[in-house]
């Protein structure tokens, strides 16, 4: 009995001790706190696919008053919100293609003469494939609300049906709109790890400090240590593509070299990030705590997996300071639609401003480094 109370006293000793080390640590505490409370917030408010906000285009080509009653029941619902109003079909590409309209909602001119004469009427639901998440919860909205107005209206005959078409992902297929964000996701990881293993790896093996004494000016250092985790980031992201391409069957329809740009001008945004972390790490450990802390947020605010339009305005604004965001919705465009570098060319904007702001932040703290 003695012997299991002295065991249990050593035990105590022993833990009260580690709990003081772990607490005693400022950055031990921040990381044991800090990344619980934003990502425990983030998940709840950005990781939902609950659609409260569905912009979608109109085209009315029966103009009666029986459409204007079912387009009537769609908004009295408050989750969709027209944002178009359209004059004809040719419209159509456009009001998706420029991500205005998550749907386009269309009426044949006979919907209503159908309906007087107990006929089957058409209702066209044009969707945007290129997130079938949201498009199959859309699709799931407008058929409850159709479900209810055949019942008001029609005695509970299904008059109205839903035809519907998904653009750039004709079958709703989840791994067409997944892989290729994952383009984007996956070489922010390694980009962001690499680039933030080069300087603290230096450091830690003592040959940071030799490095600054040689000739090498703090930009040609800089450009030394982001070439490399570019050179391995085109790599890997050229065999997520064949894997996309040869594998899973997924069909390209852009340009490579569109694709590539469009590559070469996010990972510069991720450089600088990691840079930035790089230079104010210590060693490798805390590198590798840094960049966890900051992937998943960007990973939840980027609209990989959920949208961004249902995210509280707060978070909505949040997303542009994060690249990950612009690389996903550039390289779908690109894979999915299509689109040409002037189509996505708004994308790159917030981008280089990223990569303008943390490469000379990079740089300024190579100089003023905190040792």
């Amino acid at each position: 009995m003695n012997n299991f109370m002295t065991f249990l006293l050593k035990l105590k000793s022993i833990c009260k001790k580690e709990l003081l080390s772990t607490f005693k640590d400022p950055a031990t505490r921040t990381v044991l706190f800090i990344p619980v409370i934003i990502q425990s917030i983030l998940f709840g408010y950005a990781a939902t696919y609950n659609l409260d906000k569905v912009p979608y285009a109109y085209l009315d080509n029966s103009k009666s008053k029986t459409s204007v009653e079912f387009i009537s029941k769609l908004e009295g619902t408050n989750v969709f919100k027209r944002v178009q109003t359209l004059m004809n079909a040719n419209e159509i590409a456009q009001s998706i293609d420029s991500d205005k309209a998550m749907m386009v909602i269309s009426i044949d001119s006979d919907f209503e003469k159908k309906l007087i004469k107990g006929e089957t009427a058409s209702v066209q639901v044009i969707t945007d494939g290129r997130n079938t998440m949201t498009a199959a919860v859309a699709l799931g909205y407008i058929n409850d609300i159709v479900g209810e107005f055949n019942s008001e209206r029609n005695g509970g005959k299904q008059l109205i049906n839903i035809k519907t078409r998904a653009w750039y992902n004709p079958n709703l297929i989840t791994r067409w709109s997944f892989l290729p964000g994952m383009i984007a996701a996956l070489s922010l990881i390694q980009t962001l790890m690499l680039a933030g293993l080069s300087v603290a790896r230096e450091r830690e093996q003592g040959t940071f400090d030799q490095l600054l004494v040689t000739p090498l000016s703090s930009i040609e250092i800089l450009i030394g240590k982001a070439v490399p985790p570019m050179i391995i980031g085109t790599l890997q992201v050229t065999f997520i593509v064949l894997v996309c391409m040869f594998w899973f069957k997924i069909p390209m329809s852009g340009s490579l070299f569109t694709l590539y740009f469009t590559v070469f001008i996010f990972m510069t945004s991720c450089i600088g990030i990691g840079l930035s972390i790089s230079a104010v790490s210590t060693n490798m450990q805390q590198v590798m705590v840094y960049t966890f802390v900051l992937i998943m947020p960007m990973v939840l605010l980027s609209g990989l997996a959920t949208p961004i339009d249902n995210m509280p305005k707060i978070l909505q604004i949040a997303t542009y300071a994060n690249p990950l965001r612009f690389g996903v919705e550039a390289i779908r465009r690109i894979y999915l639609e299509g689109s040409s570098l002037a189509q996505i060319a708004h994308n790159f904007i917030p981008m280089i401003i990223v990569a303008v702001l943390t490469l000379p932040l990079a740089i300024w703290l190579f100089r003023n480094r905190l040792v």
